[in-house]
């Protein structure tokens, strides 16, 4: 059903629950914050309260030193944020801990998605469809032009680079978190058994991600390791490493980005990348209006991303919706 949803407002720091003062993914500090996922455009500190999954909030206090005020949320279980709302965290198949936030009150059910994505991953729980009156979604991949491959597709066009090139590494250019775990679980997948090597600034993610009990097999660093015996590897390093100073170290780097964005030539050609992966931690076109379907909620609000063509798609589909304005989400997918 279609609601008021004035206990709901959509401010430019963030989305604001206004009988619990409480906010979800605030660009600043507050007093009560409800966080879906780790990425920095989600997350940050200072915080008087963060409500949060176990594994965001450790994810947080490895990047952001987050430890004071914070409280578990449990996949599925109902907490009371105050002003008579209760909030239920669900997954959202985004990185490992993410959320959508599921908030019922005056007999209203209101969804934020967060970011997310539909396609399967082996680092983290799928996400729930869940019905409600009110979606709030991202639309980062907003247009009919971003239709995702199949991730085994692009894994396969990596082993198959590698395999051609023997005497140079692969090097790969994928977020900290999230994408370069996800990567190394598909590479696994896919029967690469071989030492995966990582970038000083990956480690501390890929370990955390072990201790939280996601198998990635032998990795190690490439700080020490003679140039010569890094030919035929597959080096995983942040996007802003693949053509500075550090890549010179390898073996004549054959350079992949692994980004949604890998789908426009312009981008690929200003990183100057030879090998573009469409890997994706966002959902694409289809999976965006296959899920505003299926969760058939009576009003859509949309944000951080594409959001006309989106807005338009709910117009021809006879469904309530509105386009947001909030400030400083970014994307991490690039």
């Amino acid at each position: 059903m279609a609601g008021c949803f004035t206990w709901i407002k959509a401010e430019p720091m963030g989305i604001r629950i206004v009988p619990a003062n409480a906010w979800i993914d605030p660009a600043r500090p507050v007093e009560h914050a409800l966080v879906t996922h780790g990425h920095a455009d989600h997350a940050r500190g200072g915080h008087g309260r963060t409500v949060a999954t176990s594994e965001t909030l450790a994810i947080m206090a490895v990047r952001y030193g987050v430890a004071d005020g914070a409280v578990t949320a449990r996949y599925h279980e109902p907490i009371a944020i105050g002003g008579g709302v209760t909030a239920t965290f669900l997954p959202a198949g985004h990185v490992l801990g993410s959320a959508q936030i599921l908030l019922q009150h005056a007999d209203e059910r209101v969804i934020v998605t967060g970011d997310y994505k539909r396609s399967p991953d082996p680092t983290c729980p799928p996400f729930a469809v869940t019905p409600c009156d009110l979606f709030i979604t991202e639309a980062t991949f907003g247009l009919p032009v971003f239709r995702h491959p199949p991730i085994s597709t692009e894994i396969a066009k990596l082993l198959t680079a590698r395999e051609a090139n023997p005497n140079r590494c692969v090097l790969v250019g994928a977020y900290a978190l999230g994408k370069a775990q996800r990567i190394i679980a598909e590479l696994r997948a896919a029967g690469w058994d071989q030492p995966i090597y990582l970038h000083g600034a990956m480690e501390a993610m890929c370990r955390l991600y072990q201790t939280l009990g996601v198998p990635l097999g032998n990795l190690r660093s490439v700080a020490g390791v003679p140039k010569s015996a890094l030919a035929g590897a597959i080096v995983i390093c942040p996007p802003s490493a693949l053509n500075d100073r550090w890549s010179r170290r390898l073996p004549d780097p054959l350079t992949a980005m692994a980004s949604g964005w890998m789908r426009v030539r312009q981008r690929v050609r200003q990183r100057g990348v030879e090998l573009p992966l469409v890997i994706s931690d966002h959902a694409d076109w289809d999976e965006l209006t296959t899920t505003i379907a299926e969760v058939n909620p009576g009003e859509t609000w949309i944000t951080h991303g594409r959001e006309d063509a989106l807005l338009r798609w709910c117009e021809l589909h006879q469904r309530k919706a509105r386009a947001l304005a909030l400030t400083g989400y970014e994307d991490e997918d690039d």
